[in-house]
């Protein structure tokens, strides 16, 4: 923008002060929407950015074939943006305040008083672009030599009537007889994406909302308000959080494809693996449950902890599922069997659970400096492994029953019987 500044604010450790950070940038936004002397907005930097920049968490890039169809679908995309409760801020990149005075020849009237349309041209640059006219040395350094109307006479529109320009007669003639001017707004810069014309559309998010309830929502005002033409694309912290739910999805799907793989091979079978694997959705809707019931959003912090359940929670299934595999090698029957391995092992999978659960507690807590924002792991970590404890005891001795193949008698147990 031709008048904007922005500022840095670095707080002091949390020990020394009694407001969090976003209680701060809460209490500095109110304040900045009293100042009505100009626009301004306050946003957090966030904890974890491949752009290394603060800004808005939300950056929504709108790409266009021409500069026109921007200038006439931003204004309505941005009434709508404002209008959604998702967002509490609303900014667009592409502003148009720098104004322009287009000059434009009257070549008849020039003509007619003696004036080429070049002299007019060069008089206009000379007199308010200026002209460098050459270089002079001083004290060592080289200065150039500029030609240029002084600035408060070439500040107003009606400075024209101070210029003249001589005809083929020798005559000057009042610039303002042989010019029309027109007042214009427009762009100081334009931005490019992708080859694309584009302007980015910023927003802050409203208490209790997402960055992927922010994406959704500029989706939807795309919809409504865009056509065909244009292409969208995401910038900043929008982008980033885009990019780490793929790579954290694949990272998902890749540990438990290893963990099926290893249990396979383990037990040489692809059934009793995949009933242990089916411990990890009642962890995943754990983790979820526990996310929404504590009021936090789904971050890279919680995606790691998400990622970490799948080999925390799978030992329970392997305990109970090994030892049954044990009992039934031994002759006794799958219903008994089962129900012998959760017993005996009902223990082992309470000791271990707490533990993981005392041990994420700190965490959940929000003990420390800057730990807020990791307070999702740990209660992904807490609310997943407590809510899979609850129902493997329940699952996994019904979906053996159910799907675990026959086990052939191991001869060296009745040896054993026998002698």
């Amino acid at each position: 923008s031709v008048n904007s500044g922005r500022a840095n604010i670095a707080l002091v450790d949390p020990s020394e002060r009694d407001r969090s950070q976003r209680e701060i940038a809460n209490d500095l936004g109110e304040w900045a929407k009293a100042y009505v002397g100009g626009k301004s907005n306050v946003s957090e930097r966030p904890t974890i950015s491949v752009n290394r920049r603060g800004g808005p968490p939300i950056q929504y890039i709108i790409q266009a074939q021409n500069f026109d169809k921007l200038k006439e679908y931003i204004p309505e995309f941005m009434a709508e943006a404002e209008n959604d409760e998702t967002f509490s801020y609303v900014d667009v990149n592409l502003k148009f305040d720098k104004p322009e005075l287009y000059v434009s020849i009257d070549r008849e009237k020039a003509e007619t008083l003696g004036v080429s349309v070049i002299d007019v041209a060069q008089t206009l640059q000379l007199s308010l672009s200026g002209q460098r006219f050459g270089y002079f040395l001083k004290n060592g350094k080289q200065y150039q030599v500029i030609g240029q109307f002084d600035k408060e006479d070439r500040n107003a529109p009606m400075d024209l009537t101070s210029i003249f320009v001589k005809n083929k007669d020798g005559l000057l003639i009042q610039l303002d007889n042989l010019v029309h001017t027109t007042e214009h707004s427009s762009p100081p810069q334009l931005y490019h994406n992708n080859r694309y014309m584009a302007a980015t559309v910023s927003a802050n998010l409203a208490p209790g909302k997402t960055i992927n309830d922010g994406i959704a929502a500029m989706e939807r005002i795309k919809e409504n308000v865009l056509d065909d033409t244009f292409t969208t694309d995401l910038g900043g912290e929008s982008r980033d959080f885009v990019e780490s739910s793929s790579n954290t999805l694949f990272a998902f799907g890749l540990a438990l494809l290893l963990i099926f793989l290893i249990l396979a091979a383990q037990f040489e079978s692809f059934i009793d693996p995949f009933i242990i694997i089916l411990t990890v959705p009642m962890a995943v809707a754990g983790a979820l449950f526990s996310l929404w019931l504590f009021g936090q959003s789904w971050n890279i912090f919680s995606q790691i902890g998400t990622i970490m359940l799948i080999g925390l929670v799978t030992k329970n299934g392997i305990l109970i599922v090994e030892f049954a595999n044990q009992l039934r090698e031994q002759g006794i029957e799958k219903s008994e069997a089962i129900m012998k391995a959760s017993e005996s092992r009902l223990r082992p999978i309470l000791m271990t659970s707490l533990t993981i659960a005392l041990g994420a507690l700190p965490i959940a807590l929000s003990l420390g400096a800057a730990s807020t924002s990791r307070i999702g792991m740990g209660v992904v970590i807490i609310g997943g492994t407590m809510f899979s404890l609850l129902l493997t005891l329940f699952v996994i001795p019904a979906l053996y029953l159910l799907w675990s193949r026959e086990k052939v008698e191991r001869p060296e147990f009745k040896v054993f019987e026998t002698n």
